[in-house]
C-alpha cells in the first residue's frame, strides 16, 4: 500500500505567535503544538496569562464573533484585537478560567452541569405519580416553581429593628430608614396621615396602631380638605428599595437594604424551591429535590440504580456526567448547591466537567491554575482529565504553578526572568527534561524540596474550637496552638474552611486573610486600598504649592472624559460591558494641567504606572515594602484591583493587615498564583510573622507549607459526608513517621523524593 500523500492541511501542526506586545510582553515569538498538553509557567506577573488569555485566547475570541452576522455582531462586545504582529494557525478557544460562576440565585451545580436538566427528563417519565413534562419539575418555569418564593428556596423579610427605634416618636426621629428623616416628605405622609401621635413612643402603640404603621396598604385618606395616600412602613420600603437592582443603588442604601433585608427558608417549599406537585412524584421513594440535595457521589450510585430499558441511554449520560463530577474532586456537592457559592477552583472544576462530556475535538481548551484548591490526592485525577481532554485530539494549554501537573506536559513554555518590566521574555521551551537541566528559575526549583523543621516552636497557649458541627463538620473538637505556624489541611471538601471560617471567624484579635473579591469599584487600585495614595499626593502638593486633591483621580485632577478611571466603559445591558482607553487623558486618569507637575522629575500619571518595586525606590514607604515581601512587586500602584486574581487579593490584603497589631492570622490558600521560588518568599514571611510573636494558621494544600509548619491539623478521610472528621492532630515529622491519612502518603512521598537544592 502506498503511503498517504502529506497535504497542505497537515502543515498546520503550530500556533504560531510572532511579536505579542501585550501587557509586559516584549515582542514574544514562539511556537506551540497543536494537539498536545503545553504548560506554561513563571513567576507571577511574568506575561503567562498575557500570552495565553491576553493574546493566544482573545484573538481566537475576537476572529470567531467576526464570523457571524453585522445584525449580532452589533449585541456583542468590540473586542480589540491584541498587541500582536501576527497569529496563525489558531483554532477554536474555550476558556475554562476561575471566575465565579455569576451571583444568580437561581443558577446551581444541578442547572451549571446540566445534570438537573438530565434529572427532570428522568422524572417526567419515571416519576410516581406522573406529573406531566420536564418543565413540571423545574424550579425557574412557572409551572413547577413554588409560588411563595418564585422558585428560590427563600423568601425575604424586613427587620423590624433596622427601620425603627421603638424606645422614641415619630418627631423623635423614630424612623431609621435613609431619606426618612423628620420633616423629610416620606416623614411627612405618615404623620400626616393622622393615624398616629407623633409624640407617642412606637413601643406604646395599640396593636391595630402598630399594624397600620407598618403593613397597611396605600390606602387613600381624608384630611381635611386634602386627600392623602398612606401606606404601611414596610410596604413602602419595599416598594422604594426592595423591588430596585441592588447594583444601581446608591452606596448607603445599599448598605441599608444589607441590613436590613433578611432572608429565610420558604415555610411553604421548605427550601427545595418547587411546587407541591412536582414533590410529589417520586421515583424509588425520593423525590427530585431529594435527590438534588444528596451528596453527588451518593446521587451517583441512585442513578445506577435505575434499571429501566425506556431510558436506558438517559441514565447512562446522567451517569457519566454524575461520575466525572466525582472523578474531578467535587463528589462531595449536591446539584441544589448555588453557583454563587462555589470557589474559584471549584466553579473552574464545574465548567470543565461540561467539557469533558463535549464531542468537539481540535479545540483549544485554556485552564488558569485548574489545581487552585486541590490536595494532591486530587491532582493527579485532575491531571487524567487533561490529558483525557487532550486524547481527544485537543489543544490544551494550561497555566500552572504545581510541580505535578508541569510533570505530565508535553511542551513548556517558560517566561519570565522576572515580573513585571523584569518579564515578558520566553526563558524555555521544550520537554520537561529540558526544562529541568535549564538554567532557567523553573527548572531550578521543579525538584526543590522544603524540609522538615529541625525543631518546632514551643506554643503558648491554645485556641479551642468545641461541638464545630458546620456543613459537614461532625462535632469536632480541636485545640489550635498559639505562636505558632499551623495548617489545616485535607482533601477539597474535607471541611477545613467550615472549620476555620466557621469557629475563628469574628473572634477577637482574629485577622480572616481570604480571596474574595475586595469591597470597591473599578475605581480602587493598590495605592488607594493600601492608603499609600494619600502621602504620595501630600507629597506633590508641597512640591508643587498646589491643592492635594489635584493629585486624585477620584476629585479635582481627574480627566473630565473618563472621570478619572482612565478608561470608558460602554453598557451592553444583557451582556458584558466593555472598556476602551480614554482618548481625552489616553488612559493617563488625569487633567495635561496636573500632569505638568512633578515629584523628583516624574508625574503622578507616572508613579501611578510604577510596579511596587520601582516605586519603593523612589518612594520608600512601609507599606511598599510590605507588598514587596508578600511577593506583589510586579503590581502597578494605580492597576484596577478588579483585575488581581484571587491570590493576589489575599496578598494584597495580607500587606496591609502586617501592619496592624493583631495576634491571629487566618490565611486561605496563599500559595495560589505563586511560582515555586516565591513560595520560599512566603514561608520566609510566615515565619517572621510567628516570630513577631503572631499565631499564623494557613489552610493549605502545598506540601512545601505543610512540611514547613509547626503543627498539622489534617482532616478528613475524606470529602463530603466522608470527612468533617479530624484525622490527624500534630508535627509534620510525627505525620510522616506515623500517619495513615492521604495527606501522610502525600507528604512523606513529597519529603522523601531525592531532593534537589535550589541552584543559584
Amino acid at each position: 500500500m502506498s503511503q498517504p500523500t502529506r497535504s497542505a492541511a497537515d502543515s498546520h501542526d503550530m500556533i504560531e505567535v510572532r511579536g505579542a506586545r501585550e501587557n509586559n510582553l516584549a515582542a514574544v515569538s514562539v511556537d506551540i503544538p497543536k494537539r498536545r498538553l503545553t504548560v506554561f509557567t513563571g513567576v507571577s506577573g511574568s506575561g503567562k496569562s498575557s500570552l495565553v488569555f491576553g493574546t493566544i485566547a482573545a484573538e481566537s475570541q475576537r476572529l470567531i464573533n467576526e464570523t457571524y452576522s453585522a445584525f449580532l455582531q452589533s449585541f456583542m462586545p468590540n473586542l480589540n484585537r491584541p498587541d500582536v504582529d501576527s497569529l496563525r494557525n489558531l483554532g477554536a478557544a474555550i476558556v475554562v478560567d476561575q471566575e465565579r460562576m455569576g451571583v444568580n440565585s437561581r443558577s446551581t451545580v444541578g442547572t451549571a452541569t446540566d445534570a438537573y436538566a438530565m434529572l427532570r427528563i428522568l422524572f417526567s417519565r419515571l416519576g410516581e405519580p406522573s406529573v406531566g413534562g420536564a418543565g413540571a419539575f423545574s424550579f425557574n418555569l412557572p409551572e413547577g416553581m413554588c409560588l411563595t418564593c418564585e422558585g428560590l428556596g427563600r423568601v425575604s423579610d424586613l427587620d423590624v429593628n433596622e427601620l425603627v427605634d421603638v424606645e422614641r416618636s415619630l418627631n423623635d426621629g423614630a424612623i431609621t430608614v435613609p431619606n426618612f428623616a423628620v420633616d423629610s416628605w416620606y416623614w411627612q405622609t405618615i404623620v400626616g396621615s393622622g393615624l398616629f401621635d407623633p409624640d407617642v413612643k412606637l413601643q406604646d402603640y395599640t396593636p391595630q396602631q402598630w399594624e397600620d404603621f407598618l403593613h397597611k396598604p396605600a390606602t387613600k385618606i381624608k384630611m381635611g380638605s386634602n386627600n392623602w395616600t398612606y401606606e404601611g412602613l414596610a410596604v413602602k420600603v419595599k416598594r422604594l428599595y426592595l423591588a430596585k437592582d441592588r447594583d444601581s443603588m446608591q452606596a448607603h442604601i445599599r448598605a441599608f437594604v444589607d441590613r436590613a433585608v433578611t432572608f429565610t427558608t420558604c415555610p411553604t417549599c421548605d427550601g427545595t424551591r418547587l411546587n407541591a406537585a412536582a414533590l410529589s412524584s417520586l421515583i424509588a421513594g425520593r423525590s427530585i429535590a431529594q435527590c438534588s440535595a444528596m451528596q453527588i457521589s451518593d446521587l451517583a450510585a441512585f442513578v445506577r440504580s435505575i434499571d429501566d430499558p425506556g431510558v436506558a441511554p438517559l441514565v447512562g449520560n446522567l451517569r457519566d456526567l454524575l461520575d466525572s463530577l466525582v472523578e474531578i474532586g467535587l463528589g462531595y456537592l449536591s446539584l441544589d448547591r448555588e453557583s454563587a457559592t462555589l470557589s474559584g477552583g471549584e466553579a473552574q472544576r464545574v465548567k470543565m466537567v461540561r467539557h469533558l462530556g463535549s464531542s468537539l475535538s481540535d479545540v483549544t481548551y485554556v485552564f488558569d491554575e485548574p489545581t487552585v484548591g486541590l490536595h494532591p490526592h486530587d491532582i493527579a485525577r485532575m491531571n487524567d482529565l487533561l490529558l483525557r481532554l487532550r486524547d481527544k485530539g485537543n489543544t490544551v494549554l494550561v497555566v500552572e504553578h504545581k510541580p505535578e501537573t508541569i510533570a505530565i506536559a508535553d511542551h513548556v513554555v517558560d517566561l519570565g526572568p522576572g515580573a513585571g518590566s523584569a518579564g515578558g521574555q520566553i526563558c524555555f521551551t521544550g520537554d520537561v527534561p529540558g526544562l529541568r537541566r535549564s538554567d532557567t528559575l523553573t527548572g531550578r526549583h521543579l525538584d526543590h524540596r522544603v524540609t522538615l523543621r529541625d525543631e518546632v516552636r514551643p506554643p503558648t497557649g491554645q485556641l479551642t474550637i468545641r461541638h464545630a458541627d458546620l456543613h459537614n463538620l461532625r462535632d469536632v473538637d480541636v485545640d489550635i496552638p498559639l505562636g505558632v505556624l499551623t495548617v489545616v489541611t485535607g482533601v477539597a471538601g474535607s471541611g477545613k474552611s467550615s472549620l476555620i471560617h466557621g469557629s475563628l471567624r469574628g473572634r477577637s484579635g482574629v485577622v480572616i486573610v481570604d480571596q474574595s473579591p475586595i469591597r470597591g469599584s473599578r475605581r480602587s487600585n493598590p495605592a488607594t486600598y493600601s492608603g499609600l495614595l494619600d502621602p504620595i499626593r501630600t507629597a506633590f502638593a508641597k512640591a508643587n504649592g498646589v491643592k492635594a486633591a489635584l493629585f486624585s483621580a477620584n476629585s479635582e485632577g481627574a480627566c473630565p472624559a473618563c472621570k478619572g478611571i482612565g478608561l470608558i466603559y460602554t453598557d451592553l445591558a444583557m451582556m458584558a460591558g466593555v472598556a476602551s482607553v480614554c482618548e481625552r487623558c489616553e488612559g493617563r486618569r488625569f487633567t495635561d494641567e496636573v500632569l505638568t507637575y512633578t515629584l523628583r522629575g516624574r508625574n503622578i500619571g507616572e508613579v501611578l504606572a510604577m510596579s511596587v518595586t520601582e516605586a519603593y525606590e523612589y518612594f520608600p514607604h512601609a507599606i511598599l515594602r510590605r507588598l514587596v515581601d508578600v511577593g506583589l512587586g510586579y503590581l502597578s500602584l494605580g492597576q484596577p484591583l478588579t483585575t488581581l486574581s484571587g491570590g493576589e487579593r489575599q496578598r494584597l490584603k495580607l500587606a496591609i493587615h502586617l501592619a496592624e497589631k493583631r495576634s491571629t492570622y487566618v490565611l486561605d490558600e496563599p500559595t495560589t498564583g505563586l511560582h515555586l521560588a516565591d513560595v520560599d518568599q512566603l514561608l520566609a514571611l510566615l515565619d517572621r510573622m510567628v516570630d513577631a510573636g503572631n499565631t499564623v494558621i494557613v489552610i493549605e494544600h502545598h506540601q512545601a507549607v505543610m512540611a514547613h509548619a509547626d503543627w498539622l491539623i489534617d482532616l478528613g478521610p475524606g470529602a463530603g459526608h466522608d470527612g468533617g472528621r479530624v484525622v490527624f492532630t500534630g508535627t509534620p515529622a510525627d505525620l510522616v513517621a506515623h500517619g495513615d491519612t492521604l495527606t501522610a502518603t502525600h507528604l512523606r512521598e513529597y519529603v522523601h523524593r531525592p531532593a534537589a537544592p535550589p541552584r543559584g
